[in-house]
């Protein structure tokens, strides 16, 4: 059985793996343009497999779950460059989703 992880827990594991390292977290800018990599590397995958655009039948093999996970990880990055605590901004925004959006849509 695999591990769940809490959001905490996710920002520190990353945090120790960049802290290993004499560069550290990259700017707000190149974190943002990581994150539009990442989901463009995403959106891409998504497309294969539910899309109307197969593989090559050159192209590695990768799958939406990996390319999920790279986002959590900058995502994580970015939340730990500037100090964020994500379960705070996670409860900020379901906060407003279910205030907003509570009768927007059809209920079972």
């Amino acid at each position: 059985m695999q591990k769940e992880f809490t959001t905490q827990e996710i920002q520190k594991r990353v945090d120790d793996f960049i802290g290993q390292f004499k560069e550290g977290y990259f700017s707000p800018l190149a974190m943002i343009a990581r994150l539009t990599e990442e989901v463009g590397e995403l959106a891409r995958e998504v497309n294969h497999y539910y899309g109307e655009k197969p593989k090559k039948t050159t192209e590695k093999e990768k799958t939406v779950e990996e390319e999920l996970g790279d986002v959590l990880f900058v995502i994580a990055s970015f939340a730990n460059s500037l100090d964020i605590d994500l379960s705070e901004s996670f409860e900020r925004s379901m906060s407003k989703f279910e205030t907003r959006d509570k009768d927007r849509w059809t209920k079972k």
